[in-house]
């Protein structure tokens, strides 16, 4: 699952006529970057979640694109504003569309680019293996998130009580069973459009050792704000917080 519903505040003026993860990085649109990864470690079934200029995304891509790296795709499009009226932030989004993904699912955010990133299925084997409900990639804190999110233990579990923490690169392994109870009492499907959001979730499921997680050290990028967008593009620095 590749996540595109969000409305992109912080973009503005740039996302008021662009959902934000078809603004281009690097000659290609943003979320293009997962979605071509995912393919090329043989995850080819999507869903794109969207909300915002919805039919923007799903007009550029279709239903089967073929990516540049001549991979072809077959997306299903869970449209959260066409049917609620507003997106259902992160959990209930991924709940929403639960009816149309597997027992064991990537979620990956279209707004962070992380080139370097590959979807293996070994990782997905690996996951599949430790019973876990969630395996999690957390990167070095930037500088907007100079204090992390979870912590790591040495036996790769991801902690919410730490010395040191990390910042949630947005890139996760999950099973279905994770957004059902005790954890969510969201009913598959989400017929009632819930919002709600995806921390309350993994730390609970923390809380009882079934979140793993790993650090990942290759290039990765919030692109939150025009400024990071255009360090991107053109190398240029970012200008300083007002």
């Amino acid at each position: 699952m590749v996540l595109a519903a969000g409305r992109g505040e912080r973009m503005r003026p740039l996302t008021d006529t662009c959902p934000k993860p078809l603004l281009e990085v690097r000659g290609k649109p943003l979320m293009q970057w997962p979605m071509e990864a995912l393919a090329a470690g043989g995850f080819t079934g999507l869903v794109v979640n969207t909300d915002w200029l919805s039919t923007q995304i799903s007009g550029h891509f279709g239903p089967t694109p073929l990516l540049d790296n001549g991979i072809a795709l077959s997306i299903s499009y869970s449209d959260e504003g066409r049917d609620f009226g507003g997106a259902l932030e992160t959990a209930g989004g991924i709940v929403r569309a639960l009816p149309l993904l597997g027992e064991v699912f990537w979620v990956a955010a279209g707004d962070v680019f992380a080139p370097g990133f590959e979807f293996t299925q070994a990782a997905a084997e690996r996951f599949v293996a430790s019973g876990k409900l969630a395996h999690l990639w957390l990167v070095p804190n930037p500088a907007h998130n100079p204090n992390g999110d979870f912590g790591l233990s040495a036996d790769g579990l991801a902690l919410n009580t730490a010395a040191e923490k990390f910042t949630f690169s947005t890139i996760g392994l999950y099973r279905a069973a994770l957004f059902a109870p005790p954890y969510c009492d969201i009913p598959a499907g989400n017929p009632a459009g819930v919002k709600a959001a995806l921390a309350p979730i993994l730390r609970a499921a923390m809380n009882d050792r079934q979140v793993s997680a790993e650090l990942y050290t290759g290039p990765w990028t919030d692109v939150g704000t025009p400024q990071r967008l255009q360090q991107l593009n053109t190398g240029a620095p970012s200008a300083p917080p007002a």
